[in-house]
């Protein structure tokens, strides 16, 4: 009887993932699994319990949650041969779209068999990931600082986070977004109607800063940062947005989005085009080129690359989570973990 172990994230969508996984449990035994689950308890949690189980003896660590648990449990696990399986059973769940795994529609999972299946008679792909560097992101009354995790390895720079992307990293007004949310601004709403308010927000009281960007080996220069960028491996990102039309997790690179200099009025025309993946190259502003590494950092008054913070803050978003600042470092590093996922991904 084949071992997996399920780290499952009683908060993923609003507590929905501990209801679906009593239909996950019985799907899983039914397919002959032997199943020790844990929960995780606190933000990090997860990335702990699957760097503990690393040597295990088991088949398989599953993730059953979001985007952010995947996120948690693929750090752990990385740089091992352990194979990562995922239940999905969060608000995006981008990561299992992009492997090919069937998703929640709802309040309902219409192909959750589907996804069970899968862990059984699917393929392993080794795939790659983005190493993000950079200050953590300042401590709020509602959100604790971030804390470093052995797991990711030591920071380039003394102070600095380093996290690992597997979904994308990208910032502007979407991070401002993220870190409105995770706040606690428009609790009171619910669903994609709670991201439409906090984008409209965000987008009204965007205040315009420059910054230094510098891409692969080519010479660093000024951007208006007004916008977003976004380094993606795979296609969509926000629940279903197409933010790198035809990326996939194999392709051996990242997908770096550049969105800058935007008016306001065009980064609220943008949403809609960025959902069905139609927004590369309007107004002539927005692009997309394949890249391994990115850099990101505040300008002084003679518009040189500093070490400091942007004034306002500016967030880094890894993998959904808002836990990084500018001055940022990207870097893509090929054959960083294995994924269980479907015979037949979208755009491999």
């Amino acid at each position: 009887m084949p071992r997996i172990a399920c780290i499952l994230n009683p908060k993923a969508r609003d507590g929905l993932s501990v209801k679906q996984w009593v239909l996950f449990e019985a799907s899983l035994k039914e397919a002959g699994y032997e199943i020790d689950l844990h929960h995780t308890q606190a933000m990090g949690h997860g990335m702990e319990i699957a760097s503990n189980l690393r040597d295990s003896d088991y088949e398989m660590i599953v993730a059953v949650g979001g985007d952010g648990t995947v996120h948690e449990v693929a750090s752990g696990l990385r740089g091992s041969d352990k194979v990562l399986g995922i239940l999905p059973s969060g608000s995006g769940n981008d990561y299992a779209r992009a492997h090919g795994i069937p998703i929640p529609r709802g309040k309902k999972f219409p192909d959750m068999q589907g996804a069970v299946d899968i862990l059984t008679n699917g393929v392993n792909r080794r795939v790659g990931a983005v190493r993000v560097e950079g200050p953590p992101s300042p401590d709020h009354p509602l959100i604790p600082a971030p804390v470093p995790h052995s797991c990711n390895g030591e920071p380039n720079s003394s102070g600095n986070l380093v996290r690992w992307s597997f979904l994308e990293s990208d910032s502007g007004v979407t991070s401002a977004v993220n870190r409105m949310k995770t706040e606690g601004v428009f609790s009171w709403i619910g669903g994609q109607l709670k991201y439409t308010a906090l984008g409209i927000k965000a987008i009204i009281g965007w205040k315009k800063q420059n910054g230094w960007i510098r891409i692969d080996d080519e010479p660093g220069h000024e951007v208006d940062l007004s916008g977003l960028f976004c380094m993606s491996q795979c296609q969509t990102f926000g629940g279903g947005f197409k933010v790198a039309p035809g990326a996939a997790p194999t392709q051996g690179h990242g997908s770096l989005v550049l969105a800058f200099g935007l008016s306001k009025l065009q980064m609220l025309a943008v949403m809609g085009p960025l959902e069905k993946g139609k927004h590369i190259g309007k107004w002539g502003k927005i692009s997309m080129r394949p890249a391994k590494s990115m850099e990101l950092r505040a300008i002084d008054s003679d518009g040189n690359p500093t070490e400091e913070r942007h004034d306002p803050v500016l967030y880094v978003n890894v993998d959904g989570e808002a836990v990084i600042t500018t001055p940022v470092s990207l870097q893509y590093y090929d054959d960083q973990i294995t994924v269980r996922g479907a015979a037949s991904i979208p755009n491999e």
